[in-house]
């Protein structure tokens, strides 16, 4: 008897242990396909709002309290991102930005998406203007004066190793914004030519990492890139990034600083070879500047 107990007991330890890893096989699977259908289905059109305030010291009084909206890299698909960009353009105008900085990248090979996704850019609002720059991918696959030609027929300020300078709350603001970097011709002496010596910059680079460049000619008030989509699929919680691109490895998301010059990195609105994303949604960030530090 003491034998037929201990086979009986034995074999529903293994039934009992078959059923735990059958739970646990079918829990992973549920998990895994949840995670494929938001990082395929539900993410990639999943605008979040990011409000930052970003601190500097000697800010001019005028500037306190500006707002400024950085968007970048939509990587435009006709169709599958319309939707995408009605919420970009609902959130935006509803913000009452005062500037908004568009940093590339608005295509990724196909310079026919530029005019479909300029139909809903147009409509974009901010009290002291639009601006834009080029991405490597727009400088990789467009014509730089057709791009250009382009934004500044609908309404939005194009720069290219330039700057406008601006006045807010009766301070002068220099927006600059280079050409992209990744085998473009970036010109830093050239993009703040003209600029006084007191007036701050608002910097518009495609790629974070050229902040380092950027700084050494002048110090800015803010830069404001993306190129790295934050990665575009990163492992929760900890939010690290398995992929990195050229002059976006050292600075991936978020704020920075250099002595008193402060960069901001966004994740992007768009996504570049499959449409997926992964614990990293696309980004409207709202960045506000006060004085403090």
């Amino acid at each position: 008897m003491g034998t037929i107990n201990q086979i009986e007991t034995s074999s529903n330890s293994k039934n009992i242990g078959r059923r735990k890893a059958l739970r646990w096989l079918l829990g992973g699977a549920t998990f895994a396909t949840g995670c494929t259908v938001n990082a395929f289905a539900i993410e990639p059109g999943a605008l979040s709002i990011t409000r930052e305030e970003i601190i500097r010291k000697n800010l001019p009084v005028g500037f306190s309290g500006l707002k400024v909206g950085l968007l970048s890299d939509f990587h435009f698909r006709p169709g599958d991102d319309d939707g995408l960009l009605e919420k970009v353009v609902s959130e935006v105008n509803r913000s009452k930005l005062d500037i908004i900085a568009l940093t590339g990248d608005y295509m990724s090979s196909n310079p026919e998406t530029v005019a479909p996704m300029l139909e809903f850019l147009k409509h974009l609002q901010a009290a002291h203007g639009v601006f834009a720059v080029m991405g490597n991918h727009d400088g990789w696959s467009g014509n730089r004066d057709v791009v250009r030609r382009q934004f500044e027929q609908a309404g939005i300020s194009f720069l290219i190793n330039q700057n406008s300078v601006i006045q807010i709350r009766g301070e002068s603001l220099a927006v600059a914004g280079t050409d992209f970097v990744w085998l473009g011709k970036p010109d830093p002496e050239r993009t703040f030519r003209g600029i006084a010596a007191h007036t701050p910059i608002l910097a518009l680079v495609h790629e974070p990492d050229y902040f380092d460049t950027i700084v050494a000619h002048r110090p800015v008030m803010l830069q404001v890139s993306g190129h790295t989509h934050g990665g575009q699929c990163r492992v929760p919680l900890i939010g690290y990034a398995p992929q990195r691109v050229n002059y976006g490895r050292n600075y991936l998301y978020g704020e920075y600083g250099i002595g008193d010059s402060k960069l901001f990195v966004t994740r992007g609105v768009g996504t570049v070879g499959m449409r997926v994303r992964f614990a990293c949604p696309p980004e409207l960030a709202i960045l506000t500047m006060r004085a403090g530090g």
